[in-house]
Formats: C-alpha cells, sequence, structure tokens
C-alpha cells in the first residue's frame, strides 16, 4: 500500500479572488486602510470604508478616492449602534450594517496597527467583538496585527506592467511567509521580481490574446472544454493529427493545445514580441513560423529557385541547458557566425540571450503528434536559407546525435547540396544524473550504463533493455508515458515481457526522475520503481524535458555512500540499503541546482 506524505502546518492556502460585484468593507482611515482600498479596487470589487470620523480624518488618498466615486466613506459614528460600551459600539454599528449589505467578501481592519496613535488605536477588545460579528456572518476578517483574528492574511504583492507600454497586466506574484517575516517577505519578493525577465508581464498580456484568438470561432457549447492545460500535469500529452473533417471545437481544441505548448517552451521575450500576425499564424497549423522581427510566411509553398549553394548548415548541441556548459564552438556559431537560428523548443532563453539581436530566430512548432511535420518545415527553412547564401545555425538540446535527429538532418541536407558540420553538444545523458548527484557508472555500484528512449518513431513502443544489477539505465523522453515503461520494465507478464530485453527489473530498485537538468528550476525526485509514479504525480506539475535514471548507481554518493552493491551476497541487504537511503519515506523530492552554479 502506498504511503504519502502526512501534512505537515503552517502553511496557508493561497488562493486568488475574482471579486467583480462583491463589496470588501475596509475599517481604518490611513494609509494603510488605503492601501487595502486600493487592492480591493484593482480586484474589480466595490470598497466601502468605515472610519470613525469618516471624510474628516480619512488620509489623503482616501479622500481623492471618494471625490471619485472609487470608494465610499462612511462614518463609523454615524451608524446604529446600541450598545453603551464602546469596545462593543463599532462591532454592533458594524452588525447593523452588515444586515442590510449584500455581497460582503471580506472585512479588512486596519486601524490596530502597531505605532497608532494610542487614542486612535482600536483595543483588542473591540478588534475581537468585530472578528465575531464576521464569523457569525461568515465573512472572512483580517485584522492587522492581531494574527490570532485573521481568518486569512495579505501577501507582498508585486503587479507586472508591460515593458513597453507602462499598462498594468494581469499577472501578480505575491510572497508569503505565514506570519515569520514580514519584512522578509518583502525583500524576497523584491529580488524574485528582480530576478524574473522585465517582459515576463508583456508575455502575459500577449498569451492573453493568443488564448482569446484559440477560442474563438469556437461554439459556446464546446468553450467549457477547452483548457490548455488539459487537467493533466504535462503539456506533452499527443495531439492526433489534423483531419480534413475537423470540426470547430476540435479545431479550438488543437489551439489550445498550441497556446501551451508555448506558454511553456517559447522564450518570455519572444512571447512579448508577438504581433496579431504571428499570433494567427502561431495557431495555424499551416502558417508561419515565429522569428525576432519579421513574418516568415510557410515554407511549404516557396518553389525552389536553382541556384549555386553558397550558405552553410551547422548541426550544433546546445547541452542540457545551462549556458556555462556550452562549448566554445556552440558559443562562437551562435555569437559569430549564424545569419539564421532554428531553434528546438527545449533550448532555454539563457541560451538564446546569447544570440545577439541582428541575428534571426526561429523556434520549432513541434508538439507531440506534430514533430514529423515540424521537422520537416525545419528542414525545409535550412535549405531555403542556405541557398541564399546564409550561415544558418540549427540548434538542439543537448548532443544532436543523442536522439537529436542529426541523422536525418544530415542525409536531408546533403540530398539537398549541403553538407552540415555536426558540432556535438554536452549531453543530458551524462550532464543530467551529474547534476542531480548521481554517477552513471561507479566503481562498486555500476559497471556500464545504456541509453534508450522511452518512445519510438512516431510514438511508437521501444523495446527496452533486461535488468543487470551491474548497469545503470538512463531513459531518456517518455516521462509523458510513465506507467507504461515502469509496467515494461517490472512486469512479468508474457505479453507485456515481450518489450523488455532481458530480465524483469525488481520493485525496490532505485530510480531517480530528473526534471530541467542544469536548469535553475531543476527538480529531482527519487524513489523505487514501485513508487516513482506516485511520487511524480504527488510532486504536482511536471517540468519537460525529463530524464529516469534506473539502477544502483542512484544511491551509491549519497551521504555517506554504498559502493558495495556488486559485493559477493549484497543482494541480501538490499533492503537495508533502500531503507537507510530513503529512510521511512518512499520517495524524496529536491529543487534547484548546488550552491555555486548561479555564478558559473
Amino acid at each position: 500500500m502506498t504511503v504519502f506524505p502526512s501534512p505537515v502546518g503552517g502553511a496557508s492556502l493561497l488562493l486568488s479572488f475574482r471579486l467583480q460585484t462583491r463589496t470588501v468593507i475596509v475599517i481604518g482611515s490611513d494609509a494603510l486602510a488605503a492601501s487595502r482600498a486600493f487592492s480591493a479596487l484593482e480586484a474589480d470589487s466595490q470598497v466601502v470604508v468605515l472610519a470613525k470620523g469618516g471624510l474628516d480624518v480619512a488620509c489623503e488618498e482616501l479622500k481623492w478616492r471618494a471625490e471619485r466615486s472609487e470608494v465610499q466613506v462612511i462614518d463609523l459614528n454615524s451608524l446604529p449602534g446600541t450598545s453603551a460600551s464602546s469596545d462593543d459600539r463599532d462591532a454592533v454599528a458594524l452588525d447593523a450594517y452588515l444586515s442590510n449589505t449584500h455581497g460582503v467578501a471580506f472585512v479588512i481592519v486596519t486601524d490596530t496597527i502597531l505605532g497608532t496613535d494610542s487614542t486612535r488605536r482600536r483595543s483588542s477588545d473591540s478588534a475581537t467583538r468585530i472578528a465575531q460579528v464576521c464569523r457569525a456572518r461568515s465573512i472572512p476578517v483580517n485584522v492587522t496585527d492581531i494574527p490570532d483574528l485573521c481568518d486569512f492574511s495579505f501577501t507582498s504583492t508585486h503587479r507586472f506592467s508591460d515593458s513597453e507600454t507602462g499598462a498594468l497586466s494581469s499577472l501578480q506574484v505575491g510572497v508569503t511567509t505565514n506570519g515569520q517575516g514580514c519584512r522578509l517577505a518583502g525583500r524576497i519578493r523584491r529580488d524574485i521580481v528582480t530576478k524574473l525577465p522585465k517582459e515576463l508581464g508583456a508575455a502575459v498580456v500577449k498569451v492573453g490574446q493568443l488564448r482569446t484568438l484559440a477560442k474563438a470561432s469556437t461554439p459556446i457549447e464546446a468553450e467549457a472544454e477547452l483548457n490548455e492545460d488539459e487537467s493533466v500535469p504535462t503539456p506533452n500529452r499527443p495531439v492526433p493529427q489534423r483531419a480534413v473533417n475537423e470540426t470547430a471545437a476540435e479545431g479550438a481544441r488543437r489551439r489550445m493545445k498550441w497556446v501551451a505548448q508555448v506558454s511553456e517552451y517559447w522564450p518570455i521575450s519572444r512571447l512579448a514580441k508577438m504581433t496579431q500576425a504571428e499570433m494567427e499564424a502561431t495557431l495555424d497549423g499551416q502558417g508561419r513560423l515565429l522569428t525576432n522581427d519579421s513574418e516568415v510566411n510557410s515554407l511549404h509553398g516557396l518553389s525552389v529557385i536553382p541556384t549555386t549553394p553558397s550558405g552553410r548548415v551547422l548541426l550544433v548541441g546546445s547541452g542540457p541547458g545551462h549556458p556555462s556548459l556550452l562549448t566554445i564552438a556552440t558559443r562562437d556559431a551562435l555569437t559569430k557566425h549564424a545569419d539564421l537560428v532554428l531553434s528546438d523548443k527545449l533550448v532555454p532563453d539563457a541560451v538564446l540571450a546569447l544570440i545577439p539581436s541582428h541575428v534571426e530566430v526561429r523556434i520549432a512548432r513541434k508538439f507531440p503528434g506534430n514533430a514529423d511535420g515540424a521537422q520537416n518545415e525545419l528542414m525545409e527553412a535550412a535549405v531555403e536559407a542556405a541557398k541564399q547564401g546564409r550561415t544558418v545555425v540549427r540548434l538542439k538540446q543537448g548532443d544532436p546525435s543523442v536522439y537529436g535527429r542529426a541523422g536525418e538532418e544530415v542525409l536531408y541536407l546533403r540530398a539537398h547540396g549541403f553538407e552540415p558540420i555536426v558540432i556535438p553538444g554536452v549531453s543530458s545523458v551524462l550532464a543530467g544524473p551529474t547534476f542531480a548527484g548521481i554517477p552513471i557508472t561507479q566503481r562498486g555500484a555500476a559497471e556500464s550504463f545504456v541509453v534508450c528512449t522511452g518512445v519510438g518513431r512516431q510514438g511508437k513502443e521501444v523495446k527496452l533493455p533486461g535488468y543487470e544489477r551491474t548497469r545503470t539505465l538512463v531513459l531518456l523522453m517518455g516521462i509523458a508515458r510513465l506507467p507504461q515503461i515502469l509496467e515494461t520494465l517490472q512486469s512479468a507478464d508474457p505479453i507485456v515481457a515481450s518489450r523488455r530485453n532481458g530480465a524483469a527489473y525488481p520493485t525496490g530498485l532505485p530510480v531517480a526522475l530528473i526534471e530541467r537538468a542544469s536548469m535553475p528550476d531543476q527538480r529531482v525526485i527519487v524513489s523505487t520503481l514501485r513508487h516513482i509514479a506516485a511520487a511524480l504525480e504527488r510532486a504536482g506539475e511536471q517540468r519537460p524535458p525529463g530524464m529516469l535514471i534506473v539502477g544502483w548507481s542512484v544511491l551509491s554518493l549519497w551521504d555517506k555512500g554504498d559502493v558495495s552493491v556488486l559485493d559477493e551476497g549484497a543482494e541480501e541487504q538490499d533492503e537495508e540499503r533502500i531503507k537507510w537511503w530513503l529512510g521511512d519515506k518512499k520517495w524524496r523530492a529536491t529543487e534547484g541546482l548546488e550552491a555555486g552554479w548561479d555564478s558559473l
């Protein structure tokens, strides 16, 4: 029976609210009250400010907004209150007001802030009574500087704007320390914002426009089905080939798949600069490719003009992702030689950022179910540009010859009169495990390794190698089909076992799933074959590309290490090894790179 992690309290359920037609009540009249009112206004809510003394004591911002009818300011002393007690009066007045006001989403009390003049600061007893009134009416309440009375708290928030127009976007980032360091939360938020691309706000605006275009002309009854995430954690679920008799609803779903793909893979800077024409072309399966600064018509319909080949094509490996792992040859190809870069969608923005601004860049329009068509499109583009005398850099993730289709492109280009130069790159086969602290060979744990893919040509299943204790299995791609792969590796059923060339793998064998190896958001999930699928599901949203490392080398360098796996009789201690490695847990996940890589 699978054991899942026990919840650890102290966190918050982070939500975002749509407050149209809802009312937010702010009790207070100082700058904090104005700040809370402004946040509520940006969430499209109606704002009522209740303040002792009304507009006469309100801060300048609240007076300014009241004059423009953005907020309504009401004197708390003018509301009916039947109690003689000063601590009770405001609570009674609020209760009476709420009885005649519908659609109140939140109540925010700000006049309890520490540092306020004690003659003007609300007492703890009064705040407690107000909180009791709100809870009796099931209205969430926030009381400044009295966390025990709060049903919710505010995050330290930043709203992004379009870097070119200055217009605010819908993108927000909020940080909370759950009361453990509000000032620190603000600093963390600033650090996050400064490290994010300045074009991020514009990118969200453009993707929103892309979504709207994708849904255009969709029957109303089909709109509810359109969801770019498809309620699955991976964006790489294969899409059926486009049918001649495709319905409007099917077309809309295909376009929404494109929205998910470009959101996942295209560089932020490219998303931010999309024009209307480029959006329409992106959603058109027969349209144009995205470029730096121009529209490029579909290459499928261009006639071939006879010319003497004078250009050249470089098939270049960009390594696993971290820009410091580029070879000198690759960096020179991108920065000194390229006239046109045709890039795989998995090449990260940090690498593409090295390309001079005058060089045209096109991103592959590949997604599962469309890979062959997009591959042909790029090869045609390379030939066409080379015939024009341009130097074309075909930029691939990892090493071009390791599941990078380099062979197909070499033969295609050769048939069209060009002999490409293949520039190797650091393969994720070696770099990925190393970044995760895993050697694919290790004396005493793994004497050899084998590399294979989890998905064959046109989505067909491949025959996987059988188990050998002395060998590490490195499995590239195919994480979207993890359940089938795990079944093939472990099953004793003759039909399933026929998809495996050798013995079944032990269910307790160590395995590591490495996502976005060498990138800042790298994630490594370690477990056993028995529990890795549940571990990935529990981890949430997947982060392509991913790779699987299977074998005893996975735990060989953990903590003090274990290089006795291949000793005589070592199999008898395998259960103890796994318990030492994972403890009482069934899996473990780590995020990010080791300290020091951010400076390389």
